[in-house]
């Protein structure tokens, strides 16, 4: 996780779901286990959210606002907070959308790190997530990674959008 002000490029695959189990047995695997809250829209459409994250058995605390550059890139201002700060922050939630909760596999692989996100609400799919150097790299997935599309740029796999509605059509 990047924090201060930095442009984010990424793209994200809906993948069948992981084998988390061999996810964990990778060297150098983390997980976090992550709620996020959106809170009201900043100035210019600015996506605003906080995170409150288990790492290693303690609990962090992040805010992020985002200001969309491209369906690839953003401008990303991140960094962490206290408790009382999340809780002060979470006074502006955005009430549309709910609070969500997923478990993140961090696992390097190629020189970058590959994010695996898992909800509670998928048993047979979930997202994977890479950040790049620039838009023209191509992203190197493992070849065991069953990929079912990339929604880089389909606003329903945002988790913003997951927040208000999950998509179940079928894979």
């Amino acid at each position: 996780m990047s924090t201060g002000n930095h442009c984010e490029i990424e793209r994200k695959y809906l993948i069948r779901y992981p084998d988390t189990v061999k996810l964990c047995e990778t060297p150098g695997c983390e997980i976090w286990e992550i709620t996020q809250i959106y809170l009201k829209d900043g100035e210019n459409g600015q996506t605003r959210r906080i995170r409150k994250m288990l790492v290693n058995g303690e609990w962090k605390y992040f805010r992020t606002f985002k200001q969309r550059l491209s369906s690839l890139s953003c401008i990303e201002d991140e960094g962490e907070i206290t408790a009382e700060d999340y809780e002060r922050y979470s006074r502006e939630r955005d009430l549309r959308r709910l609070p969500i909760n997923k478990t993140r596999y961090r696992v390097p692989y190629q020189g970058h790190i590959l994010e695996f996100d898992v909800y509670p609400f998928w048993q047979d799919r979930a997202i994977l997530e890479i950040e790049l150097e620039n838009e023209m790299e191509e992203a190197d997935i493992p070849a065991d990674v069953q990929i079912i599309r990339d929604v880089t740029g389909e606003k329903a796999y945002k988790n913003k959008q997951l927040a208000i509605r999950v998509p179940m059509e079928d894979i």
